[in-house]
Protein backbone atom coordinates (compact mmCIF):
# COMPACT_ATOMS: atom_id res chain seq x y z
CA UNK A 1 0.00 0.00 0.00
CA UNK A 2 1.30 3.43 -1.22
CA UNK A 3 2.52 5.70 2.10
CA UNK A 4 0.96 8.93 2.29
CA UNK A 5 2.89 11.45 3.98
CA UNK A 6 0.42 13.64 6.45
CA UNK A 7 1.94 17.10 7.82
CA UNK A 8 -0.25 19.21 10.14
CA UNK A 9 -1.09 22.64 10.09
CA UNK A 10 -2.07 24.77 13.03
CA UNK A 11 -2.53 28.59 13.64
CA UNK A 12 -3.78 31.15 16.03
CA UNK A 13 -4.39 34.67 15.33
CA UNK A 14 -4.03 35.92 19.43
CA UNK A 15 -1.10 35.12 21.35
CA UNK A 16 -3.78 34.39 24.23
CA UNK A 17 -3.33 31.90 26.11
CA UNK A 18 -0.55 30.11 23.96
CA UNK A 19 1.54 30.14 27.40
CA UNK A 20 -1.11 27.49 28.81
CA UNK A 21 -0.24 23.51 28.88
CA UNK A 22 -2.52 22.84 26.55
CA UNK A 23 -3.70 25.40 24.15
CA UNK A 24 -5.30 25.60 21.03
CA UNK A 25 -2.83 24.69 18.29
CA UNK A 26 -2.54 21.36 20.71
CA UNK A 27 -6.16 20.97 20.30
CA UNK A 28 -6.06 21.28 16.81
CA UNK A 29 -3.12 18.80 16.67
CA UNK A 30 -4.74 16.24 18.51
CA UNK A 31 -7.97 16.63 16.12
CA UNK A 32 -5.77 16.26 12.89
CA UNK A 33 -3.58 13.97 14.46
CA UNK A 34 -7.08 11.44 15.64
CA UNK A 35 -8.23 11.71 12.23
CA UNK A 36 -5.17 10.67 10.16
CA UNK A 37 -4.96 7.70 12.42
CA UNK A 38 -9.07 6.53 11.52
CA UNK A 39 -7.18 6.99 7.53
CA UNK A 40 -4.65 4.34 8.82
CA UNK A 41 -5.95 1.90 6.34
CA UNK A 42 -6.01 4.30 3.30
CA UNK A 43 -1.92 4.51 4.03
CA UNK A 44 -1.78 7.88 5.81
CA UNK A 45 1.04 8.47 8.00
CA UNK A 46 1.65 11.72 10.24
CA UNK A 47 4.73 13.11 10.02
CA UNK A 48 6.95 14.47 12.77
CA UNK A 49 7.29 17.98 12.17
CA UNK A 50 5.63 20.31 13.74
CA UNK A 51 4.05 23.31 11.52
CA UNK A 52 2.78 25.66 14.27
CA UNK A 53 2.10 29.39 13.95
CA UNK A 54 0.93 31.16 17.22
CA UNK A 55 0.13 34.66 17.27
CA UNK A 56 -0.10 35.37 13.33
CA UNK A 57 -2.84 36.55 11.40
CA UNK A 58 -4.41 34.07 8.41
CA UNK A 59 -4.66 37.61 6.52
CA UNK A 60 -0.90 36.81 5.40
CA UNK A 61 1.35 34.38 3.49
CA UNK A 62 4.45 35.47 5.55
CA UNK A 63 3.73 32.82 8.43
CA UNK A 64 7.24 31.11 9.08
CA UNK A 65 5.82 27.52 9.68
CA UNK A 66 3.61 27.83 6.69
CA UNK A 67 7.00 29.01 4.58
CA UNK A 68 8.28 26.31 5.70
CA UNK A 69 5.59 23.95 5.16
CA UNK A 70 5.27 25.23 1.32
CA UNK A 71 9.08 24.44 1.10
CA UNK A 72 8.60 21.04 2.30
CA UNK A 73 6.08 20.48 -0.09
CA UNK A 74 7.77 21.90 -2.97
CA UNK A 75 11.08 19.53 -1.40
CA UNK A 76 8.54 16.61 -2.23
CA UNK A 77 8.76 15.98 1.71
CA UNK A 78 5.07 16.30 2.00
CA UNK A 79 1.64 14.33 0.18
CA UNK A 80 -1.28 16.05 2.28
CA UNK A 81 -1.99 18.93 4.34
CA UNK A 82 -4.16 18.23 7.31
CA UNK A 83 -5.95 20.98 8.76
CA UNK A 84 -8.29 21.57 11.65
CA UNK A 85 -10.27 24.12 9.46
CA UNK A 86 -10.05 25.41 6.16
CA UNK A 87 -9.56 29.09 7.50
CA UNK A 88 -6.65 27.80 9.88
CA UNK A 89 -4.52 28.06 6.11
CA UNK A 90 -5.92 31.45 5.56
CA UNK A 91 -8.69 33.83 5.61
CA UNK A 92 -7.66 35.75 1.82
CA UNK A 93 -9.30 33.49 -1.11
CA UNK A 94 -6.60 35.49 -2.87
CA UNK A 95 -4.41 33.61 -0.74
CA UNK A 96 -5.96 30.38 -1.07
CA UNK A 97 -5.58 30.30 -4.61
CA UNK A 98 -1.62 30.94 -4.55
CA UNK A 99 -1.32 27.78 -1.91
CA UNK A 100 -3.55 25.78 -4.55
CA UNK A 101 -1.70 26.73 -7.26
CA UNK A 102 1.36 25.29 -4.99
CA UNK A 103 -0.19 22.22 -3.97
CA UNK A 104 -1.15 21.25 -7.83
CA UNK A 105 2.32 21.84 -8.57
CA UNK A 106 3.48 19.31 -6.33
CA UNK A 107 0.63 16.76 -6.77
CA UNK A 108 -0.25 17.37 -2.88
CA UNK A 109 -3.52 17.68 -1.40
CA UNK A 110 -5.31 19.20 1.80
CA UNK A 111 -8.41 18.25 4.46
CA UNK A 112 -10.17 19.93 6.40
CA UNK A 113 -10.95 17.60 9.38
CA UNK A 114 -14.03 19.21 10.52
CA UNK A 115 -15.30 20.70 7.27
CA UNK A 116 -15.40 17.09 5.54
CA UNK A 117 -13.35 18.95 2.87
CA UNK A 118 -10.65 17.04 1.09
CA UNK A 119 -8.87 18.02 -2.16
CA UNK A 120 -8.09 14.17 -3.47
CA UNK A 121 -12.19 13.47 -3.93
CA UNK A 122 -13.95 14.65 -6.53
CA UNK A 123 -16.58 16.30 -4.17
CA UNK A 124 -13.49 18.06 -2.93
CA UNK A 125 -12.27 19.28 -6.03
CA UNK A 126 -15.69 20.50 -6.56
CA UNK A 127 -15.83 22.80 -3.58
CA UNK A 128 -12.18 24.18 -4.34
CA UNK A 129 -13.19 25.36 -8.23
CA UNK A 130 -16.48 26.96 -6.19
CA UNK A 131 -13.48 28.76 -3.94
CA UNK A 132 -11.39 29.68 -6.51
CA UNK A 133 -13.79 31.01 -9.13
CA UNK A 134 -14.66 33.43 -5.60
CA UNK A 135 -11.23 34.17 -5.41
CA UNK A 136 -11.01 35.11 -9.18
CA UNK A 137 -14.00 37.45 -8.42
CA UNK A 138 -12.21 39.05 -5.45
CA UNK A 139 -9.38 39.42 -7.48
CA UNK A 140 -11.15 41.07 -10.27
CA UNK A 141 -12.90 43.82 -8.20
CA UNK A 142 -10.14 44.36 -6.37
CA UNK A 143 -8.65 45.34 -10.19
CA UNK A 144 -11.46 47.38 -11.12
CA UNK A 145 -11.35 49.12 -7.95
CA UNK A 146 -7.30 49.76 -8.23
CA UNK A 147 -8.34 51.07 -12.15
CA UNK A 148 -11.31 52.90 -10.95
CA UNK A 149 -9.33 55.13 -8.35
CA UNK A 150 -6.30 55.88 -10.90
CA UNK A 151 -8.72 56.86 -13.91
CA UNK A 152 -10.36 59.02 -11.03
CA UNK A 153 -7.15 60.75 -10.07
CA UNK A 154 -6.02 61.54 -13.04
CA UNK A 155 -9.07 62.92 -14.19
CA UNK A 156 -8.01 65.58 -11.99
CA UNK A 157 -4.45 65.92 -13.20
CA UNK A 158 -2.96 64.05 -10.58
CA UNK A 159 0.54 62.31 -11.05
CA UNK A 160 0.44 58.44 -10.43
CA UNK A 161 3.64 57.32 -10.37
CA UNK A 162 5.93 55.13 -12.72
CA UNK A 163 8.78 55.86 -14.71
CA UNK A 164 9.56 59.58 -13.88
CA UNK A 165 9.52 61.87 -17.55
CA UNK A 166 12.88 63.88 -18.59
CA UNK A 167 12.39 67.21 -17.41
CA UNK A 168 10.81 66.85 -14.17
CA UNK A 169 11.43 65.87 -10.71
CA UNK A 170 8.68 63.94 -8.44
CA UNK A 171 6.64 65.97 -5.98
CA UNK A 172 3.80 63.97 -4.38
CA UNK A 173 1.05 63.38 -6.55
CA UNK A 174 2.20 66.31 -9.17
CA UNK A 175 5.71 67.25 -10.94
CA UNK A 176 7.83 70.00 -10.52
CA UNK A 177 10.22 71.27 -13.69
CA UNK A 178 13.56 69.90 -13.79
CA UNK A 179 15.37 72.83 -15.70
CA UNK A 180 18.59 71.65 -16.44
CA UNK A 181 16.55 68.64 -18.36
CA UNK A 182 13.86 70.59 -19.49
CA UNK A 183 16.25 72.49 -21.89
CA UNK A 184 17.14 69.29 -23.33
CA UNK A 185 13.37 69.16 -23.97
CA UNK A 186 12.85 72.25 -25.56
CA UNK A 187 15.81 70.99 -27.95
CA UNK A 188 14.55 68.43 -29.06
CA UNK A 189 10.92 70.11 -29.86
CA UNK A 190 12.85 72.73 -31.54
CA UNK A 191 15.01 70.31 -33.69
CA UNK A 192 11.77 68.65 -34.89
CA UNK A 193 10.33 72.20 -35.75
CA UNK A 194 13.28 72.45 -37.77
CA UNK A 195 14.24 69.25 -39.59
CA UNK A 196 10.84 67.83 -40.06
CA UNK A 197 12.18 64.56 -39.45
CA UNK A 198 13.07 62.24 -36.68
CA UNK A 199 15.79 60.83 -38.22
CA UNK A 200 17.38 64.00 -38.63
CA UNK A 201 16.29 65.23 -35.16
CA UNK A 202 18.40 61.90 -34.04
CA UNK A 203 21.06 62.56 -35.44
CA UNK A 204 21.47 66.56 -34.36
CA UNK A 205 20.94 65.51 -31.17
CA UNK A 206 23.99 63.23 -31.30
CA UNK A 207 26.09 65.79 -32.76
CA UNK A 208 25.50 68.09 -29.54
CA UNK A 209 25.56 65.31 -27.33
CA UNK A 210 21.86 65.53 -25.78
CA UNK A 211 21.48 62.07 -23.26
CA UNK A 212 18.80 61.04 -21.56
CA UNK A 213 18.46 60.60 -17.57
CA UNK A 214 20.51 58.03 -15.87
CA UNK A 215 18.32 55.87 -13.26
CA UNK A 216 19.94 53.54 -10.48
CA UNK A 217 17.90 50.97 -9.31
CA UNK A 218 17.34 50.28 -5.03
CA UNK A 219 19.80 47.48 -5.84
CA UNK A 220 22.13 49.92 -7.29
CA UNK A 221 22.22 48.80 -10.85
CA UNK A 222 22.47 52.05 -13.32
CA UNK A 223 20.56 52.53 -16.52
CA UNK A 224 20.29 55.29 -18.87
CA UNK A 225 22.46 58.21 -19.44
CA UNK A 226 23.14 57.29 -23.34
CA UNK A 227 21.92 58.59 -26.65
CA UNK A 228 18.73 59.27 -27.40
CA UNK A 229 17.01 56.95 -30.28
CA UNK A 230 14.61 57.41 -32.95
CA UNK A 231 12.46 55.37 -30.20
CA UNK A 232 13.03 57.96 -27.39
CA UNK A 233 12.67 60.71 -29.51
CA UNK A 234 8.72 60.03 -30.56
CA UNK A 235 7.80 59.30 -27.23
CA UNK A 236 8.93 62.61 -25.68
CA UNK A 237 7.50 64.56 -29.04
CA UNK A 238 4.00 62.65 -28.51
CA UNK A 239 3.88 62.82 -24.67
CA UNK A 240 1.52 64.90 -24.08
CA UNK A 241 2.74 65.64 -20.39
CA UNK A 242 5.35 68.15 -21.44
CA UNK A 243 2.23 70.11 -22.38
CA UNK A 244 1.12 70.13 -18.96
CA UNK A 245 -1.51 67.18 -18.93
CA UNK A 246 -1.79 63.67 -18.17
CA UNK A 247 -2.65 61.07 -20.32
CA UNK A 248 -5.03 57.80 -19.26
CA UNK A 249 -5.68 55.16 -21.72
CA UNK A 250 -6.91 57.49 -24.78
CA UNK A 251 -7.83 60.34 -22.93
CA UNK A 252 -5.84 63.26 -21.84
CA UNK A 253 -6.80 65.43 -18.89
CA UNK A 254 -5.56 68.80 -17.59
CA UNK A 255 -2.58 67.92 -15.35
CA UNK A 256 -1.94 69.84 -11.76
CA UNK A 257 1.71 70.22 -13.18
CA UNK A 258 3.60 72.72 -14.80
CA UNK A 259 4.05 72.87 -18.70
CA UNK A 260 7.65 72.55 -20.52
CA UNK A 261 6.20 73.52 -23.56
CA UNK A 262 2.93 75.51 -24.50
CA UNK A 263 -0.25 73.11 -25.35
CA UNK A 264 -0.25 75.52 -28.63
CA UNK A 265 3.02 73.89 -29.82
CA UNK A 266 2.86 70.47 -28.34
CA UNK A 267 -0.58 70.82 -30.73
CA UNK A 268 1.56 72.07 -33.77
CA UNK A 269 4.07 69.36 -33.39
CA UNK A 270 1.32 66.87 -33.28
CA UNK A 271 0.17 67.80 -36.61
CA UNK A 272 3.74 67.85 -38.25
CA UNK A 273 4.26 63.93 -36.88
CA UNK A 274 0.94 63.39 -38.40
CA UNK A 275 0.96 64.51 -41.83
CA UNK A 276 5.29 63.16 -42.05
CA UNK A 277 3.91 59.99 -40.61
CA UNK A 278 0.95 60.19 -43.60
CA UNK A 279 3.73 60.78 -46.39
CA UNK A 280 5.55 57.76 -44.91
CA UNK A 281 2.93 55.20 -45.33
CA UNK A 282 1.89 56.40 -48.70
CA UNK A 283 5.62 55.93 -49.57
CA UNK A 284 5.77 52.86 -48.38
CA UNK A 285 2.52 51.56 -49.48
CA UNK A 286 4.47 52.67 -52.82
CA UNK A 287 7.14 50.53 -52.81
CA UNK A 288 5.12 47.40 -51.37
CA UNK A 289 4.44 46.28 -54.88
CA UNK A 290 3.70 42.50 -55.86
CA UNK A 291 6.82 40.58 -57.42
CA UNK A 292 4.77 38.26 -58.52
CA UNK A 293 2.25 39.30 -60.14
CA UNK A 294 0.90 38.20 -63.53
CA UNK A 295 3.46 34.76 -62.78
CA UNK A 296 1.07 33.29 -60.39
CA UNK A 297 -1.60 30.16 -61.69
CA UNK A 298 -3.63 27.73 -59.38
CA UNK A 299 -4.16 24.15 -60.25
CA UNK A 300 -7.30 25.35 -63.00
CA UNK A 301 -4.83 27.57 -64.41
CA UNK A 302 -6.93 30.43 -62.78
CA UNK A 303 -4.41 33.87 -62.19
CA UNK A 304 -3.30 34.09 -58.59
CA UNK A 305 -4.50 38.34 -58.58
CA UNK A 306 -2.46 40.51 -56.16
CA UNK A 307 -5.31 41.78 -53.68
CA UNK A 308 -4.68 43.68 -50.05
CA UNK A 309 -6.87 44.67 -47.09
CA UNK A 310 -6.36 47.09 -44.34
CA UNK A 311 -6.57 46.52 -40.70
CA UNK A 312 -8.05 48.41 -37.97
CA UNK A 313 -4.92 50.69 -37.12
CA UNK A 314 -4.29 51.23 -40.91
CA UNK A 315 -1.62 48.09 -41.71
CA UNK A 316 -1.63 47.28 -45.33
CA UNK A 317 -1.52 43.44 -45.77
CA UNK A 318 -1.35 41.71 -49.49
CA UNK A 319 -2.20 38.44 -50.63
CA UNK A 320 -2.63 36.65 -53.75
CA UNK A 321 -6.34 35.50 -54.82
CA UNK A 322 -7.47 33.24 -56.67
CA UNK A 323 -8.39 35.81 -59.12
CA UNK A 324 -12.80 33.51 -59.45
CA UNK A 325 -12.81 34.78 -55.65
CA UNK A 326 -12.89 38.27 -56.85
CA UNK A 327 -14.63 37.99 -59.88
CA UNK A 328 -17.29 36.32 -58.56
CA UNK A 329 -17.47 37.27 -54.58
CA UNK A 330 -20.93 36.34 -54.03
CA UNK A 331 -21.18 33.14 -54.99
CA UNK A 332 -20.96 30.76 -52.04
CA UNK A 333 -18.41 27.25 -51.36
CA UNK A 334 -16.19 29.06 -53.74
CA UNK A 335 -13.04 27.44 -53.42
CA UNK A 336 -9.71 29.25 -54.37
CA UNK A 337 -6.45 29.89 -53.13
CA UNK A 338 -5.65 33.22 -50.64
CA UNK A 339 -1.95 33.31 -49.74
CA UNK A 340 0.02 35.95 -47.71
CA UNK A 341 2.11 37.48 -50.63
CA UNK A 342 5.27 38.48 -48.01
CA UNK A 343 5.82 34.75 -46.95
CA UNK A 344 4.89 33.21 -50.31
CA UNK A 345 7.48 35.42 -52.20
CA UNK A 346 10.52 35.06 -49.22
CA UNK A 347 9.27 31.04 -49.51
CA UNK A 348 9.91 31.29 -53.27
CA UNK A 349 13.19 33.25 -53.19
CA UNK A 350 14.19 30.55 -50.13
CA UNK A 351 13.81 27.53 -53.06
CA UNK A 352 15.31 29.26 -55.71
CA UNK A 353 18.04 29.89 -53.68
CA UNK A 354 18.46 26.71 -51.86
CA UNK A 355 18.11 24.79 -55.47
CA UNK A 356 20.79 27.13 -57.49
CA UNK A 357 23.20 26.30 -54.41
CA UNK A 358 22.99 22.82 -55.21
CA UNK A 359 26.06 21.07 -57.38
CA UNK A 360 23.84 18.08 -58.28
CA UNK A 361 21.22 20.98 -59.65
CA UNK A 362 23.53 22.98 -61.35
CA UNK A 363 25.40 19.49 -63.06
CA UNK A 364 21.32 18.45 -64.20
CA UNK A 365 20.75 22.83 -65.63
CA UNK A 366 24.40 22.90 -66.91
CA UNK A 367 25.66 19.16 -67.84
CA UNK A 368 28.63 20.25 -69.94
CA UNK A 369 29.57 22.43 -67.12
CA UNK A 370 33.50 21.80 -65.54
CA UNK A 371 34.31 21.25 -61.83
CA UNK A 372 35.92 24.70 -61.60
CA UNK A 373 32.87 26.51 -64.02
CA UNK A 374 30.68 24.77 -61.21
CA UNK A 375 32.67 25.95 -57.88
CA UNK A 376 32.41 29.12 -59.77
CA UNK A 377 29.07 30.10 -60.18
CA UNK A 378 28.35 28.69 -56.77
CA UNK A 379 30.63 31.12 -54.95
CA UNK A 380 29.44 33.58 -57.50
CA UNK A 381 25.65 32.81 -56.50
CA UNK A 382 26.28 32.54 -52.45
CA UNK A 383 27.54 36.28 -52.79
CA UNK A 384 24.58 37.22 -54.92
CA UNK A 385 22.13 35.73 -52.58
CA UNK A 386 23.58 36.17 -49.01
CA UNK A 387 21.41 38.63 -47.83
CA UNK A 388 19.54 39.73 -51.29
CA UNK A 389 16.00 41.37 -51.10
CA UNK A 390 13.72 38.36 -52.75
CA UNK A 391 13.56 40.81 -55.42
CA UNK A 392 16.47 40.06 -57.07
CA UNK A 393 15.76 35.79 -57.13
CA UNK A 394 12.30 36.39 -58.22
CA UNK A 395 13.15 38.19 -61.06
CA UNK A 396 13.95 35.08 -62.66
CA UNK A 397 11.02 33.50 -62.32
CA UNK A 398 8.94 32.63 -65.65
CA UNK A 399 5.62 31.43 -63.99
CA UNK A 400 4.75 29.93 -60.81
CA UNK A 401 1.78 26.86 -60.80
CA UNK A 402 0.19 26.13 -57.08
CA UNK A 403 -1.52 23.07 -56.72
CA UNK A 404 -2.89 21.04 -53.41
CA UNK A 405 0.67 19.56 -52.31
CA UNK A 406 3.10 20.98 -54.67
CA UNK A 407 4.58 24.67 -56.06
CA UNK A 408 6.33 24.40 -59.75
CA UNK A 409 8.29 27.02 -60.41
CA UNK A 410 9.41 27.79 -63.75
CA UNK A 411 12.99 30.16 -63.86
CA UNK A 412 13.28 32.22 -67.17
CA UNK A 413 16.18 31.00 -69.47
CA UNK A 414 17.69 34.33 -70.12
CA UNK A 415 16.97 35.42 -66.59
CA UNK A 416 19.17 32.41 -65.23
CA UNK A 417 21.86 32.47 -68.19
CA UNK A 418 22.34 36.48 -67.15
CA UNK A 419 22.92 35.44 -63.71
CA UNK A 420 25.52 32.09 -64.38
CA UNK A 421 26.96 34.40 -67.05
CA UNK A 422 26.64 31.14 -70.13
CA UNK A 423 24.98 31.30 -73.10
CA UNK A 424 21.27 30.00 -73.06
CA UNK A 425 21.76 27.51 -75.56
CA UNK A 426 23.81 25.59 -72.88
CA UNK A 427 21.08 25.32 -70.00
CA UNK A 428 18.52 22.24 -70.27
CA UNK A 429 15.03 24.41 -70.36
CA UNK A 430 13.61 20.76 -68.71
CA UNK A 431 15.90 21.78 -65.53
CA UNK A 432 14.49 25.15 -65.21
CA UNK A 433 11.09 23.44 -63.80
CA UNK A 434 11.42 23.29 -60.34
CA UNK A 435 8.81 21.46 -58.04
CA UNK A 436 8.44 21.97 -54.41
CA UNK A 437 6.26 20.46 -51.75
CA UNK A 438 4.11 23.34 -49.99
CA UNK A 439 1.64 23.12 -47.14
CA UNK A 440 -0.43 25.53 -45.79
CA UNK A 441 -0.52 25.10 -41.96
CA UNK A 442 -3.12 27.47 -39.51
CA UNK A 443 -1.41 28.55 -36.16
CA UNK A 444 -4.13 30.58 -34.57
CA UNK A 445 -5.03 33.36 -36.68
CA UNK A 446 -1.44 32.86 -38.47
CA UNK A 447 -1.10 31.27 -42.16
CA UNK A 448 1.98 29.38 -42.45
CA UNK A 449 3.38 28.53 -45.47
CA UNK A 450 5.73 25.55 -45.66
CA UNK A 451 7.99 24.73 -48.64
CA UNK A 452 10.33 22.00 -49.39
CA UNK A 453 10.88 18.41 -47.88
CA UNK A 454 10.79 19.99 -44.31
CA UNK A 455 7.52 20.35 -41.88
CA UNK A 456 9.37 22.80 -39.58
CA UNK A 457 12.96 23.97 -38.96
CA UNK A 458 15.70 22.61 -36.40
CA UNK A 459 13.79 23.98 -32.95
CA UNK A 460 16.93 25.00 -31.08
CA UNK A 461 14.79 25.43 -27.93
CA UNK A 462 12.82 22.88 -28.27
CA UNK A 463 15.82 20.57 -28.85
CA UNK A 464 17.85 22.37 -25.56
CA UNK A 465 14.61 21.71 -23.31
CA UNK A 466 14.64 18.08 -24.24
CA UNK A 467 18.30 17.77 -23.32
CA UNK A 468 17.83 19.22 -20.17
CA UNK A 469 14.50 17.17 -19.35
CA UNK A 470 16.76 13.94 -19.91
CA UNK A 471 19.57 14.88 -17.73
CA UNK A 472 17.15 16.46 -14.75
CA UNK A 473 15.29 13.17 -15.11
CA UNK A 474 18.22 11.18 -14.34
CA UNK A 475 18.89 13.31 -11.47
CA UNK A 476 15.51 12.82 -10.08
CA UNK A 477 15.55 8.92 -10.33
CA UNK A 478 19.15 9.32 -8.47
CA UNK A 479 16.90 10.04 -5.64
CA UNK A 480 17.43 13.77 -5.70
CA UNK A 481 14.34 15.77 -4.61
CA UNK A 482 12.93 18.36 -7.49
CA UNK A 483 14.46 21.00 -5.38
CA UNK A 484 17.86 19.82 -4.94
CA UNK A 485 17.83 19.83 -8.81
CA UNK A 486 16.46 23.36 -9.34
CA UNK A 487 19.58 24.38 -7.09
CA UNK A 488 21.80 22.40 -8.63
CA UNK A 489 20.86 23.78 -12.64
CA UNK A 490 20.24 27.12 -11.12
CA UNK A 491 16.60 27.15 -12.30
CA UNK A 492 12.92 26.82 -10.20
CA UNK A 493 11.25 23.55 -9.42
CA UNK A 494 8.56 24.83 -11.34
CA UNK A 495 10.87 25.12 -14.63
CA UNK A 496 11.96 21.46 -13.64
CA UNK A 497 7.72 20.60 -13.74
CA UNK A 498 7.68 21.91 -17.01
CA UNK A 499 10.13 20.31 -18.66
CA UNK A 500 11.00 17.39 -17.45
CA UNK A 501 7.75 15.56 -19.13
CA UNK A 502 9.88 15.53 -22.35
CA UNK A 503 12.02 12.87 -20.83
CA UNK A 504 8.78 10.68 -21.17
CA UNK A 505 8.47 10.93 -25.12
CA UNK A 506 8.61 8.25 -27.65
CA UNK A 507 11.55 7.64 -29.29
CA UNK A 508 10.23 8.40 -32.57
CA UNK A 509 8.98 11.73 -31.60
CA UNK A 510 12.59 12.32 -29.65
CA UNK A 511 13.96 11.65 -33.35
CA UNK A 512 11.37 13.77 -35.02
CA UNK A 513 12.81 16.79 -33.26
CA UNK A 514 16.16 16.52 -33.30
CA UNK A 515 15.45 16.22 -37.25
CA UNK A 516 13.58 19.08 -37.42
CA UNK A 517 10.43 17.36 -38.15
CA UNK A 518 8.21 17.53 -35.71
CA UNK A 519 4.80 19.68 -36.23
CA UNK A 520 4.72 23.47 -36.49
CA UNK A 521 2.42 23.57 -33.41
CA UNK A 522 4.84 21.38 -31.14
CA UNK A 523 7.19 23.87 -29.09
CA UNK A 524 8.50 24.44 -25.72
CA UNK A 525 5.90 27.02 -25.35
CA UNK A 526 2.93 24.70 -26.20
CA UNK A 527 4.54 22.11 -23.51
CA UNK A 528 4.80 24.41 -20.60
CA UNK A 529 0.98 24.79 -21.24
CA UNK A 530 -0.18 21.40 -21.75
CA UNK A 531 0.36 18.17 -20.28
CA UNK A 532 2.18 15.10 -22.25
CA UNK A 533 0.40 11.63 -21.59
CA UNK A 534 3.12 9.25 -20.68
CA UNK A 535 1.31 6.54 -22.91
CA UNK A 536 3.46 6.95 -26.25
CA UNK A 537 0.44 6.32 -28.23
CA UNK A 538 -1.86 9.00 -26.78
CA UNK A 539 1.47 11.22 -27.59
CA UNK A 540 1.74 10.55 -30.81
CA UNK A 541 -2.15 10.88 -31.67
CA UNK A 542 -1.64 14.54 -29.89
CA UNK A 543 1.27 15.94 -31.46
CA UNK A 544 0.35 14.67 -34.75
CA UNK A 545 -2.96 16.98 -34.57
CA UNK A 546 -0.73 20.26 -34.16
Amino acid sequence: MKKTRCAIYTRKSSEEGLDQEFNSLDAQREACAAYITSQKHEGWVMLPEHYDDGGISGGTLERPALQQLLQHIEDGLVDQIIVYKIDRLTRSLADFSKIVDTLDAAGTSFVSVTQSFNTATSMGRLTLNMLLSFAQFEREVTAERIRDKIAASKRKGLWMGGNVPLGYDPNGRTLTINEVEAKIIRTLFDLYDEHGTIRQVKEAAEKLQLRTRQRETTVGRKSGGGLFDRGHIHHILTNPIYAGKIRHRKEIHEGQHEAIITPARWDQIQQQLKDGATKGRVRNAAKQTSLLCGKLFDETGDRLTPSHTKTSKGMRLRYYISHRLIKRSGEVNLDGWRLPAPELEAKVAQVIRTTLMTPSYLNQLIPDASISETGQWRDELARLCDGQHPKHLLNLVHDIKVETGKLRVTLDPSGVSNMLVVKTNRIVHKALTITSPFQIRKRGVETKLVLGDETTELDETLIQNLAKAHHWFEQVKSGQTLSEVAKANDTTSRRIQQIIELALLAPDIIKMVLDGKQPLGFTSEWCKRHHLPSNWQDQRAIIASL
